[in-house]
């Protein structure tokens, strides 16, 4: 970890106010030229059922044990209706070898706890290994092997339905981290027949750069199937209208790349991308995702049947006050949770 910034997947906190699906599911698809407008439950989020069901996992956001004055997964369950959870960071400690943010063992300690609550009441996690900050896997092991037996000790150690690697800075912008990242977990797919894998990474307001193509063209060469390439629409550098309607032009450049690489039609290339938001006040002067760019995105993701919605963070969902540290408010005005509530409504 880079003791000078919080554990955030893009870059540093601005001034004290923070940031940082199941694929293929047997849906009818609804015309990909209809509005959000279209979609009742894009403007109206009480509309959708808040029941688990075999798509829950396309709606688990981001929460961080690390700091941020986490609250306790059971009491988000409870207050919003979302069953499962992307517990972040998995690490390097130095070596091959993964711990949560390079230092706390996988089992035997709260993360475990958490998960455990967490399955206890009838729900269930993601783990992400990656992020901005600390020693990467991807860089540390040496091979594609090695790496994904790091990967597997993640998997073994609680069993996982899913995982998401959070591909950034320096391990996203080398090519032969890239391949490795792409070979292992293809290894990974092998074997664990049925684990849903993510790659997660971040855009432009048009969709992937120049290394995001590069990486789905090394899945797609590669053989890779994964089930869901996941963007991070914010801490642009620039953009124009709204976040909502900058992240839906990522998503379609998004769904572009995965088509041309994989060959898929629009339908299917969807059903293989995904949306990481983070809510409010982001890294960048003039840059807040609000609640109805959410809704905005809901109804894409609806429309759509993307593999993923979620967002970082459940730290975050919740007004600033005095005392409150870095990374554990939005900087925006709303009450508890608001933010949750919408993505808990996605069921793929």
């Amino acid at each position: 970890m880079h003791a000078d910034r919080p554990p955030r997947r893009t870059a540093a906190v601005l001034a004290g106010l923070s940031c940082l699906l199941l694929p293929l599911l047997a849906h009818v698809p609804r015309a990909s030229a209809a509005t959000e407008a279209d979609d009742p439950g894009a403007e109206h989020p009480s509309a959708a059922p808040k029941a688990a069901g075999p798509g829950a996992m396309a709606a688990a956001p981001y929460e961080y044990l690390g700091w941020g004055d986490p609250q306790k997964p059971t009491e988000v369950m409870a207050a919003t209706g979302v069953k499962w959870f992307t517990f972040a960071f998995v690490l390097s400690d130095g070596t091959c070898n993964p711990k949560w943010d390079g230092d706390r063992a996988l089992t035997g300690g709260k993360d475990q706890s958490a998960i455990d609550a967490v399955r206890a009441a009838g729900g269930d996690v993601v783990v992400s290994v990656g992020g901005w900050s600390g020693n990467k896997l991807g860089e540390k092991c040496s091979s594609a092997s090695a790496l994904a037996g790091a990967y597997q000790k993640v998997i073994d150690a609680y069993h996982l339905k899913a995982l998401d690697i959070d591909i950034e800075d320096t391990e996203f912008s080398k090519a032969t981290v890239r391949q490795r990242v792409v070979d292992a977990l293809k290894t990974v797919k092998t074997r664990n027949p049925g684990i849903v894998t993510y790659v997660t990474m971040g855009t432009t307001p048009t969709g992937p750069d120049a290394d995001g193509k590069d990486l789905i063209e090394r899945g797609a060469a590669a053989g890779l199937d994964n089930d869901g390439w996941v963007i991070m629409p914010f801490d642009f550098g620039g953009h124009g209208g709204t976040m909502g309607a900058a992240t839906l032009s990522a998503l379609d450049g998004l769904k572009a790349a995965v088509g041309r690489a994989y060959g898929y039609g629009d339908d299917a290339a969807h059903r293989h991308i995904g949306v990481s938001s983070t809510n409010g006040r982001t890294d960048e002067a003039g840059e807040t995702v609000t609640t109805a760019d959410f809704r905005k995105i809901l109804g894409y993701a609806r429309r759509h049947h993307l593999a993923r919605f979620t967002f970082w963070s459940v730290n975050r969902d919740r007004a600033c006050g005095s005392g409150t540290d870095a990374d554990a408010c939005s900087g925006v005005s709303q009450s508890p949770y608001e933010f949750t509530k919408i993505v808990a409504q996605y069921q793929g």
